[in-house]
């Protein structure tokens, strides 16, 4: 795709950060926020959700949309589920963690705390919270960070409620695990100022890298979402959720933009052709006897086939707005959020089983000439009418070019329709929750990861790239707890960083060890129990028996550390095996002896030991 002229188009872009933070319990009540497998739940429950009035006596036009939609919402529960989270029994106080590290997050960006936070109700009917709202507190205002095209002001930063996991669609409506429900949430929304896709993504890097600094937030596919809003000077804002990967923004901004220019351009084009929208009608007869598969099944089940003229749209339904997706994409998407598997154009046509008399039937009786086109959808009479509408409706805002909306990531940089852009209707005040008064001043201000390498290069004597894989690693926290317990930082590193990287590329199954495992090797490395080789070894056992011990598995696997005696005997043994070579080389065999001692020593002694004693042995004998 070629690069537009950003600063022409009139770029305007902001983030909005979502990270969970690593706290040992929920937001609003005492349950963990350990993620649970669905299998593990022990029971099951159901709700209907509808959107309320605000105190103003208005509607979110996102949530009444929402609630169109009749879904049945299957929760799993756990042993560690609570009446809070089955939203039977108030909120308790905002969890004092949580607050604490956001005021840190807060202080890396230059923000003024709020003189008093409040609780907030954000409306919420798509199911991912029992109680149709997520809790939200506005914390900190006025922030900035730095990149190299200029300074990016943070508007404001806000402590939420994480909202229930999406389990699976069902046949009635969809299903959510209860498990992440309520796990403390930062969000961080920028301003406007970000003008080019290369600085959205240097944005949010350095907003993962100021996160990542407190040592208290998640780690992990799905504990940090970035949402971009994007608009150019001829188009509207949009709203896009669910970046899951951070190294996708650029490409999300700039298949954005693109988008929206070619839906200028598509306004304009029909504006020349004085476009306009038809009215819906039943077209079922006209495909009566169908080879039709998708038309066919619905019309077999008393299903229908309604139609939408779309004057003056021919071969601009079917146009390209972005990678593999046309404007008929867009409009296939408002359909499916009404039930429907999708839409036909005669754009595409014949195709698909339809025949060519059936197009030239179906122009016939919607009265459509050869400049325009045709939509339509098959599927139950009630699930047609209200998707054809909803067609109907998006192609009426083509006439007036790109929608105000949110639309969901897609996995390859494109984006898909979700709903209307919520407005300041959903949000009102949380009476069961009492406000909070934030006091920075007894905050520390975390270290910078940038920091934490450089430190760990001086004091530590680390490379500098196993400083920065330490820094930048998930177990950061843990390292500097091992070394406070005065583990050698080498061996610390190397261990949290090469070691268990090294037994993932063998499939060990390095994520069912714990911090106690670990912590428990290195210890027994510090006490002289189990010399250095010997730690995966050691890893890889208990990876295998993860309710063992350390000291119970070095004990079955015969890993713990010979002493020096046996050391030296075993050499003696090597040397003596290969006296002619030893006699023939002198110290030139050592290299190769080396290996032969290890190995006979099965990683019980440690390298240098091992290296001096067998030293001494080949002088002894050359």
């Amino acid at each position: 795709m070629s690069e537009y002229d950003y600063d022409e188009l009139g770029l305007v872009a902001g983030l909005e950060i979502h990270q969970q933070l690593d706290t040992a319990t929920k937001l609003f009540c005492q349950c963990p926020t350990e993620l649970r497998e669905p299998e593990e739940s022990t029971r099951t429950f159901t709700r209907y959700l509808h959107p309320t009035r605000s105190e103003l006596g208005e509607i979110d036009q996102a949530a009444l949309e929402e609630s169109k939609v009749d879904r049945e919402f299957e929760y799993l529960a756990y042993d560690s589920t609570c009446l809070v989270e089955e939203d039977d029994e108030p909120p308790h106080e905002l969890d004092e963690e949580a607050l604490e590290t956001v005021l840190e997050i807060a202080q890396l960006m230059d923000m003024k705390p709020v003189d008093q936070a409040n609780v907030m109700r954000k409306l919420v009917v798509d199911g991912s919270n029992t109680s149709g709202f997520q809790r939200s507190t506005l914390i900190a205002t006025e922030g900035e960070i730095e990149t190299d095209d200029g300074a990016v002001g943070i508007e404001d930063l806000l402590l939420e409620e994480e909202s229930a996991q999406r389990v699976a669609e069902t046949d009635d409506g969809v299903r959510y695990s209860l498990d992440r429900l309520g796990i403390p949430l930062v969000e961080i929304g920028t301003k406007p100022d970000i003008s080019s896709p290369e600085q959205a993504l240097e944005a949010a890097e350095r907003i993962g890298m100021l996160l990542r600094s407190t040592g208290k937030v998640k780690r992990g596919l799905g504990t940090i979402r970035q949402d971009v809003n994007v608009s150019i000077a001829d188009g509207a804002r949009v709203e896009i959720k669910g970046v899951q990967s951070l190294d996708d923004i650029d490409d999300i901004v700039r298949n954005e933009v693109a988008r929206q220019a070619k839906l200028v351009e598509i306004r304009e084009e029909l504006a020349e052709r004085e476009a306009s929208i038809g009215e819906t009608q039943d077209v079922t007869e006209v495909f009566e006897g169908t080879d039709s598969g998708v038309i066919g099944g619905a019309l077999g089940s008393g299903g229908s086939v309604m139609a939408v003229p779309l004057y003056g749209f021919d071969g601009i339904v079917g146009r390209e707005v972005a990678p593999d997706r046309r404007l008929g994409t867009e409009f296939s998407d408002y359909a499916k959020r009404h039930g429907a598997g999708g839409i036909f154009h005669t754009d595409e046509l014949p195709a698909y089983g339809v025949t060519e008399d059936e197009v030239a039937d179906l122009r016939e009786a919607v009265g459509a000439g050869s400049e325009d086109a045709v939509a339509i959808v098959a599927a139950d009479t009630d699930v047609a009418e209200g998707s054809i509408e909803a067609v109907a409706e998006r192609a009426g805002v083509a006439l007036e070019g790109v929608p105000e909306e949110t639309r969901g990531a897609n996995d390859d940089g494109t984006t898909r329709y979700l709903r209307p852009l919520p407005g300041a209707a959903r949000m009102y005040p949380e009476t069961d929750v009492p406000p909070v008064e934030p006091d920075p001043s007894e905050v520390p201000e975390p270290e910078l990861l940038t920091e934490k390498v450089e430190r760990y290069q001086d004091e530590y004597d680390l490379s500098a790239g196993l400083a920065e894989q330490v820094a930048y690693g998930r177990r950061m926290p843990l390292f500097e707890e091992l070394v406070a317990e005065g583990i050698d930082p080498t061996l610390a590193a190397s261990t949290l960083e090469s070691t268990l990287t090294e037994l993932r590329r063998d499939d060990v199954a390095v994520e069912v060890l714990t911090e106690t495992h670990l912590r428990d090797v290195l210890g027994m490395v510090d006490d002289g129990d189990l010399p250095n080789e010997g730690v995966g070894d050691l890893l890889t056992a208990l990876a295998e028996d993860p309710d063992r011990t350390a000291a119970e598995a070095a004990d079955a696997e015969d890993l713990g550390g010979a002493d020096d005696e046996a050391v030296r005997e075993a050499i003696a043994e090597v040397v003596e095996r290969n006296e002619a070579q030893v006699e023939e080389e002198g110290m030139q065999a050592f290299s190769g002896l080396m290996g032969e001692c290890m190995g006979a020593l099965r990683g019980k002694a440690d390298g240098d030991l091992v290296s001096e004693l067998l030293r001494e042995e080949i002088q002894k004998r050359s």
